[in-house]
């Protein structure tokens, strides 16, 4: 292989860890917006929270990863009934701006938290994957980076499964499509809210200690939230599998971007991309590749 292409595929390889990852918690955004038509600006913080959630568990409490990693699931759980069982069912009937501010003041408060509790500084992991560089083709990937991809493609084949056979999961699709048929059906929409934002808990937390085994974590993790919008929008806001291509095309793109525009542009050109990508797709497909087009006959 030339150098030129072996520099290309690295730099997807890597990108498509980090875009399973972008996949992982674009699906919470999703799976929200599906079941309740409200976009969950506190998606990073939920990261934020799991990752640290779990990081103490290992390190303070010196509980193995395998359980801690079942506690921090547990606690996500009920971290997503309580907001959604305290915060928002109040609001049901209210106008979608009050909700939306809500979720933007839980981000304020979930991330005050964290910080109270842990502080600013960056925490690293113990090693719980392999750092051990592997080769493939001239192609150096770290174990860390495969056990991370690989987690993140069996959660979501494993909530793709949820969602298609299990009668909660046919249930949400219900009333994702219409509210009121659904509740006429017997499907009570309440418990299918909380189920919602129980899943979109999981998945953030689920994110975060992933990403927390690659890099570390600190205060900034939370604008993960940010990142993922992107793939969202590009993959339509209330398609589960726009969420998982989106996250993963969000994921490649940026680290291209990155490896070929940085060294022109001093850097930065990767945090910038995939927003330049949002705009974009904003102004060419406004309900993304996979979203359902509204049509309104006045």
């Amino acid at each position: 292989m030339s150098p030129g292409f072996l520099y290309f595929s690295q730099l997807v390889v890597t990108g498509l860890v980090i875009g399973s990852v972008y996949s992982l918690g674009a699906l919470g955004f999703v799976l929200i917006y599906k079941a309740t038509s409200v976009i969950n600006f506190a998606q990073g913080e939920c990261v934020l929270m799991g990752a640290y959630i779990c990081l103490w568990v290992v390190v303070d409490m010196q509980i193995p990863f395998v359980w801690a990693f079942f506690i921090t699931i547990a606690f996500s759980v009920v971290l997503g009934l309580l907001v959604e069982r305290l915060m928002l069912r109040p609001l049901i009937g209210e106008p979608l701006i009050t909700v939306i501010m809500v979720t933007i003041g839980l981000a304020t408060v979930l991330k005050s938290i964290v910080t109270l509790f842990w502080g600013t500084q960056i925490r690293v992991f113990p090693q719980i994957f392999p750092q051990e560089p592997l080769r493939f083709q001239g192609i150096v990937v770290s174990e860390v980076y495969l056990w991370t991809f690989g987690f993140a493609l069996f959660f979501m084949a494993v909530f793709a499964a949820f969602f298609k056979y299990s009668r909660a999961g046919i249930a949400m699709r219900a009333t994702a499509d219409d509210q009121q048929v659904a509740q006429s059906m017997g499907i009570s929409v309440k418990r299918i809210f909380a189920i919602s934002w129980c899943i979109a808990a999981v998945v953030s937390a689920v994110g975060g200690m992933l990403i927390g085994n690659i890099n570390g974590i600190n205060i900034t993790l939370a604008d993960f939230g940010l990142k993922v919008f992107p793939a969202v929008i590009l993959g339509g806001l209330d398609s589960i599998v726009g969420a998982i291509i989106g996250g993963l095309a969000i994921g490649i793109l940026e680290n291209l971007m990155g490896g070929y525009l940085d060294i022109y542009f001093g850097g930065g050109v990767k945090e910038v991309a995939p927003f330049v990508v949002l705009v974009v797709i904003l102004m060419i497909k406004p309900y993304g590749l996979f979203g359902t087009v509204e049509i309104e006959r006045v």
